[in-house]
């Protein structure tokens, strides 16, 4: 007997098959750790099947082999630091003569007046740069800096723009530049973190430890915090001592034991990376204690940073700790201050200046020691916010004295690694508010920085639920070139 399809049957049948084959790809993507056809058929493949530290090749040569970040959490003032404005002297205390909307301010009844530049400007080093005088120290390394005043951002939240600023996107659960560089090149020393975090002893910043996520990618891609005070890695000494012989035949034993529990569970990249950082853990108790011994530098250099003296200890500190890290080939370093120190909504003079007094000395000595012991030209430092700030004054009781968050206009500095020295990209308008030549967007200067690692931001991908995500996300970004040397 023929059994009679109707036509509804037939498409019935149709969707579960499709549904079904959909399903088997998306446990293919799980089961191979996000490798797909297409990346396999990649010259230089963004994903293995086994996850490691271990150090690919570039997709380009390399300007760079190291990252510096030196993150200005709450937003520095571009137009009282870098890019100084005659216009807003010139209207000190009047309205704004444009529309106040155009500002993008939370609330158009906290917008005060134009608010003229807080400190001395000058211009120092051959290049002519500009700097405010809280920054004496830096101003010194003028000619070692490529500054890019056409920054711009998406949000003028902190929250979101801090999100976009380290993963390229405005919500939490991406994985940020650091989790993708090391995603992409590994690292060339396998018993330090590939991906180091210097927080402050007064706090974590805004955001936590979403600052430093590996996001979807396998959590061995994720940024190390190393505690800013008593011992920088828990437990990094062994409970007791015992001789080499049986150190080196415990591991021994520990490998084969890895290696059977791997045997039995294939294609689980989470155990591979898993399995990885307990192996990391194992070989920093060997070799890290050298490496964050600062009483191993001598008194001229700790001097030099400003170590041991009150406003700058602990920032000196972590920038000869990331000079250290960088010199033992750690891929990227990043060094927070609390919460949010340069949002200025009150009392900006005060406020950065308290700010400066603090990074300024230490910054300079970074630039200062790299450069003297050959490793500017590898290492890529870069300095910067979330967004800038606005040309008119934001209401604090009743009275005026800070700047509002500004996502239109910014400056961030890099230095070394293969950037233009000396030079000054991009232009705002008169009152420092808006970009009008060369704007850098997030996404530009994320693959920018990629370009001076060797990596190209549209061959670094990962695959996820058949998607290729990328740090730069979706829409072709552009490549600062006229910024590298």
């Amino acid at each position: 007997m023929t059994t009679q399809h109707t036509r509804r049957d037939f498409f019935s049948r149709t969707s579960d098959g499709l549904l079904g084959a959909a399903l088997t790809h998306l446990f293919c993507q799980d089961f191979f750790g996000g490798q797909s056809a297409l990346a396999k058929e990649k010259e230089h493949p963004p994903a293995n099947t086994v996850h490691t530290l271990e150090p690919k090749p570039t997709h380009h040569p390399a300007s760079a082999t190291s990252v510096i970040q030196l993150f200005m959490n709450g937003g520095p003032s571009q137009m009282d630091l870098f890019d100084p404005k005659p216009v807003l002297n010139k209207y000190d205390g009047k309205p704004f003569p444009g529309s106040v909307e155009e500002l993008g301010n939370t609330s158009t009844a906290e917008v005060g007046v134009v608010m003229g530049g807080q400190y001395k400007m000058a211009q120092h080093g051959e290049s002519g740069q500009w700097f405010a005088d809280i920054l004496p120290h830096t101003a010194k390394m003028a000619d070692d800096l490529c500054m890019i005043h056409s920054m711009w951002t998406d949000h003028p939240n902190h929250d979101n723009a801090l999100y976009k600023i380290h993963s390229g996107r405005l919500f939490m659960g991406y994985p940020t530049l650091g989790a993708w560089t090391t995603y992409g090149l590994g690292t060339e020393n396998q018993n330090l973190p590939a991906y180091v975090v210097l927080n402050d002893p007064l706090g974590m910043p805004k955001n936590g430890t979403r600052n430093w996520t590996a996001g979807f990618l396998p959590p061995l891609y994720q940024g190390t915090r190393l505690r800013p005070t008593g011992s920088p890695i828990l437990n990094l000494k062994q409970q007791y001592d015992q001789s080499t012989a049986v150190t080196e035949s415990a591991t021994r034993l520990l490998n084969r034991l890895d290696e059977i529990h791997r045997t039995q569970r294939p294609h689980t990249p989470e155990l591979d990376a898993r399995i990885a950082s307990y192996g990391l853990a194992a070989r920093m108790q060997m070799s890290a204690s050298e490496a964050l011994d600062l009483n191993r530098e001598t008194a001229q250099t700790l001097s030099m940073y400003g170590v041991g003296e009150k406003a700058t200890d602990s920032y000196a500190r972590r920038c000869l700790l990331a000079r250290r890290l960088v010199e033992r080939g750690v891929r990227f370093v990043q060094i927070f201050l609390e919460e949010q120190p340069w949002d200025s909504h009150v009392d900006l003079a005060s406020n950065h200046r308290g700010a400066c007094e603090r990074t300024d000395k230490p910054v300079a000595a970074l630039l200062r020691d790299l450069k003297q012991r050959g490793l500017l030209d590898s290492t890529l430092v870069i300095w910067g916010g979330e967004f800038g700030r606005t040309p008119t004054s934001q209401k604090a009781g009743d009275v005026f004295t800070g700047r509002d968050h500004n996502m239109q206009a910014f400056t961030s500095w890099m230095a070394g690694g293969g950037v233009k020295p000396g030079m000054r990209y991009g232009t705002t308008d008169e009152f420092g508010h808006s970009v009008v030549e060369g704007p850098v967007s997030v996404h530009d200067f994320h693959a920018t920085i990629l370009h001076l690692l060797g990596l190209h931001h549209q061959e670094l991908f990962y695959m996820r639920s058949g998607l290729e995500e990328r740090l730069t996300g979706f829409e072709p970004p552009r490549v600062v070139e006229e910024i590298i040397a």
